[in-house]
């Protein structure tokens, strides 16, 4: 399946010109990491675009995985992400360094912040958003990033840092599954060029049991996860679900050998119900 793969994923190019591929692997500390199913999602599945973040605990495990894989370094997208206990200009650098030693490599391919809350007392997140960023601008000037970006920003959060910086996100990565599609933010991320991605496309494994989604895979020949992450993708949506079991990475990977119709794409749109499976930024000034 890996050649397969390879030649049927798309990518989607980022203002800077590089191109992420368009579906990728999550990983993460919610429900363990796996080194096995990465292994096996490198050299069986022909992933190659590995989500992670320095919260999840994690990067170290997943620089073994990718060395055993064999999978050279170039061809592997590598995102992690900042968290806001190292916000701050001096801080993010050095957990930007760090985290870039954990992982075992000399560059990201993609760095995020990961949240727009900055939890410093005495100073407004807008001041610390920008300081922060200013140091991811000048870690992607250094090319220790090779793309910078944000994780659950909003539209007030991104305009901030439209007014109080020079280079714009490249990428906003945000919860984005049939119950949660926050169009409004989709839109404007595309009218500026930020490249936006989704995570928790199955929402933690609610949207498996709706019926419509039931009744579409059973219309497509394949599985409700299936048509979550076709769903999403097919929307434009750069998207990471997770999994630590092979089965499920091989399953979710096939999701290129066939496309819903427009009228299957707006009932799912019409699932949206504003609920949240993961963190709400909503509430973030």
């Amino acid at each position: 399946m890996t050649a397969a793969f390879m030649h049927c994923c798309p990518s989607v190019r980022l203002s800077n010109g590089l191109s992420i591929p368009a579906l990728g692997l999550g990983t993460s500390h919610n429900g363990g990491y796996s080194h096995e199913a990465v292994v096996y999602a490198l050299q069986e599945c022909g992933i190659r675009h590995i989500d992670t973040a320095k919260r999840y605990g994690c990067e170290e495990a997943l620089a073994r995985s990718l060395s055993e894989s064999r999978v050279p370094r170039e061809d592997i997208w590598i995102t992690t992400k900042l968290w806001p206990g190292d916000y701050g200009y001096q801080s993010a650098k050095e957990a930007c360094r760090a985290s870039a030693a954990r992982l075992g490599v000399e560059s990201l391919d993609l760095y995020l912040m990961h949240w727009p809350d900055c939890m410093i007392p005495g100073r407004s997140n807008r001041e610390v958003r920008a300081e922060t960023w200013r140091a991811l601008e000048d870690l992607y000037d250094e090319g220790l990033c090779h793309a910078i970006g944000v994780s659950n920003f909003l539209i007030p959060h991104l305009k901030e840092l439209k007014e109080d910086c020079g280079v714009v996100p490249h990428v906003n990565q945000v919860e984005f599954h049939p119950f949660q599609q926050p169009w409004e933010l989709v839109e404007y991320c595309r009218k500026e060029g930020i490249a936006f991605e989704g995570y928790c496309p199955l929402a933690k494994g609610q949207a498996l049991t709706h019926p419509l989604i039931l009744e579409l895979a059973k219309k497509y020949s394949c599985s409700a996860s299936q048509i979550c992450i076709r769903w999403s993708i097919q929307n434009g949506v750069i998207t990471i679900p997770k999994s630590t079991k092979a089965q499920r990475i091989s399953e979710n990977c096939q999701v290129f050998g066939f496309q819903l119709e427009d009228k299957d794409m707006a009932a799912l749109r019409a699932l949206h119900d504003g609920r949240h499976v993961s963190w709400d930024p909503t509430h973030v000034e």
